[in-house]
C-alpha cells in the first residue's frame, strides 16, 4: 500500500543532510512551509543552499534559518526588503553567498528542471551584471543569454490537503512556486493543512500529483 504520510514533521526533514540544496515554497509569507523550516532548523542541518523567491521576512520563517546561519547559499529574486534583515545583516558581513535572480528566470530555471530542459534563452538580464560569464546569442535580431536548470535535493512546500498517495491541492495564490518545486527535488515534502482519505479531492482540482511528492505531513502533527 501506498502511503507517503508522515506522522510528525521532525520525520518528515531528519534526513535533510548538511550542505543540500533545498527549495523552499513561498512568496513571502504566502504559501511559506514554516512549520517545515522550524523542524529543519531543530534538525541542526548546516551548510544549506536555499533557493527561494526572497530571502526571508521578519524573524521566523526563512528568516529564522538564515539568523541560525544554517544557509551557505541563497537563490532568489527579492533580497532585499524592509524586514529582510537577518539576511541583510549576514550578507554585509560576509556570512552568505548570493545568487540573484530574475523572478522570472527563477521560475523558468526551477521548471526547466523538473521538465527536463537542459537549459534555456531568455532576454532578461542580458547586457546587465547578472550575464556576465554566461553564454549570449543573438536570435531575430534579440539580445538573450542562457540559464540553466535548478536542481534540489529536497523541496519544503506548502498546500491546502493532501492524500496518502501524495496528490496536493493548494490554497489560492500560496500555490506560488510549490508545482514546479515539486518537479525539480529529488525528495518533495508536503506540509498540509488537512491530510484527506484517498479518492477524496476531485482529480479536477489535484495541482501537484503525487508521483512528484515523497511525503506528506499535517502542519499540527
Amino acid at each position: 500500500m501506498i502511503d507517503k504520510t508522515c506522522d510528525s514533521l521532525e520525520r518528515a526533514v531528519a534526513d535533510i543532510h548538511d550542505g543540500a540544496t533545498v527549495m523552499i515554497g513561498g512568496f513571502g509569507n504566502a504559501g511559506m512551509p514554516s512549520a517545515l523550516i522550524d523542524a529543519l532548523i531543530a534538525h541542526g542541518a548546516r551548510e544549506l543552499t536555499i533557493v527561494n523567491n526572497n530571502a526571508g521576512n521578519g524573524d521566523t520563517g526563512l528568516a529564522a534559518l538564515i539568523k541560525e546561519k544554517r544557509v551557505k547559499k541563497i537563490v532568489c529574486s527579492f533580497p532585499r526588503q524592509s524586514d529582510s534583515w537577518h539576511f541583510d545583516a549576514l550578507y554585509r558581513a560576509g556570512g552568505i553567498e548570493l545568487e540573484l535572480t530574475p523572478q522570472g528566470n527563477l521560475a523558468e530555471r526551477i521548471r526547466a528542471a523538473g521538465a527536463g530542459i537542459g537549459g534555456f534563452f531568455t532576454p532578461t538580464g542580458y547586457g546587465t551584471l547578472l550575464a556576465e560569464g554566461k553564454e549570449t546569442r543573438v536570435i531575430n535580431g534579440r539580445n538573450y543569454v542562457f540559464e540553466t536548470p535548478i536542481h534540489a535535493d529536497f523541496a519544503l512546500i506548502k498546500a491546502l490537503r493532501g492524500d496518502r498517495w501524495g496528490n496536493l491541492v493548494y490554497r489560492k495564490t500560496a500555490r506560488n512556486f510549490g508545482p514546479i518545486m515539486a518537479m525539480a527535488a529529488k525528495t518533495t515534502i508536503a506540509q498540509v493543512a488537512e491530510i484527506v482519505p484517498l479518492g477524496e479531492l476531485d482529480p479536477e482540482a489535484i495541482v501537484t500529483p503525487g508521483i512528484f511528492v515523497q511525503r506528506v505531513v499535517k502542519e499540527a502533527a
